[in-house]
């Protein structure tokens, strides 16, 4: 018996005795080519097919994956889910602890602490939860049984091989959430190889179980996708008239520029009626202006560059708002911090 089919044995054994009586992903023709592909840069083909083959199809993650919070809540519902006092408390606490870090993260990055622990805060609560799905599992599922996206997640499978031996991780053991994000911050395979650093400088990038890697990995993200140390992010609008509905973009970058939107009727409110405004940007600042469903109805908000790098996270206006409201909340206890 060759190799190859002494692993697809050992592969469909494996399968039928913890799962359904489904063939084995090691027998997926796409799940070949990966093997094959990862094996000509040298990663060792039997490993890889081994766990291909232990790979679990989860029908949870496919149902997961077809109505995520982003697209079926309300940014007011979504407000409530991530932005609590409970979420505060616990990103003060961890403020406290990882001060130090958090200060020189700062100042070397030009990233908020605030900023910083609202991406931990909303990702799994300080590293509380950080998701109970193999990622070897989930990226699988979504790698061969999701079509809409089977070909980024097939590519984010092979960024989690290649992972394994860049920072010496057991991935089948590595747990995160359904869509295969993992660790302190929830980086995605790709993300993990290309923007996760060394921030303690022992050697290692650890985003698993290292808190200081991934307050220093989540700067950095925000520093290489464009972020602009004292921009504000947003400001509350009104509108007037009929011409600023044109201004309304989807998910992308600022088309516009400040003096132009309050030209089409879309206006910051001043600092004194919400403490979501602007001071001091000139006319030419590029603004986006987006329309969000709150509490009482359309909200109106003008956007800069530093929040489209918020969506560069998470492709979702309703998680780059949420975000930047729990780091508001936590911009509250920065005296507090010693």
């Amino acid at each position: 018996m060759n190799n190859r089919i002494m692993i697809f044995t050992l592969a469909a054994l494996i399968w039928g005795a913890s799962g359904p009586a489904l063939a084995s992903y090691a027998e997926h023709p796409e799940a070949i080519k990966v093997a094959d592909e990862l094996a000509e840069e040298g990663l060792d083909r039997e490993r890889v097919m081994l766990l291909l083959g232990d790979a679990q199809k989860q029908e949870k993650i496919l149902e997961l994956i077809a109505r995520p919070a982003e697209k079926t809540l309300t940014w007011a519902d979504y407000r409530r889910l991530f932005v609590q006092p409970d979420r505060v408390e616990q990103g003060v606490a961890f403020w406290r602890q990882h001060k130090d870090t958090l200060d020189a993260v700062e100042a070397s990055h030009g990233v908020p602490a605030e900023m910083i622990l609202a991406i931990l805060g909303v990702e799994t609560r300080y590293g509380r939860h950080k998701g109970t799905y193999r990622v070897i599992d989930a990226l699988t599922t979504l790698g061969f049984d999701y079509p809409p996206r089977s070909k980024f997640f097939r590519g984010q499978l092979k960024e989690l091989f290649r992972l394994e031996q860049k920072a010496g991780i057991d991935i089948s053991e590595v747990t995160g959430s359904y869509a295969g994000a993992m660790g302190y911050p929830q980086f995605i395979p790709t993300s993990y190889i290309h923007y996760a650093i060394d921030q303690d400088n022992d050697g290692r990038i650890d985003l698993l179980g290292n808190p200081v890697d991934a307050i220093g990995s989540i700067a950095n993200y925000f520093k290489v996708h464009g972020w602009q140390t004292g921009q504000p992010l947003v400001a509350r609008a009104r509108v007037r008239g009929e011409a600023w509905r044109k201004l309304i973009q989807p998910l992308d970058k600022p088309r516009t520029t400040l003096g132009a939107a309050r030209a089409a009727g879309a206006v910051s409110v001043p600092c004194a009626e919400s403490n979501f405004c602007f001071t001091g940007l000139a006319d030419d600042t590029p603004i986006a202006l987006i329309e969000l469903e709150g509490e009482h109805g359309s909200e109106f908000w003008l956007t800069t560059n530093n929040f489209y790098v918020i969506t560069r996270y998470n492709h979702s206006y309703l998680y780059a708002m949420a975000a930047h409201h729990l780091a508001k909340e936590l911009t509250q206890h920065r005296g507090e911090i010693r």
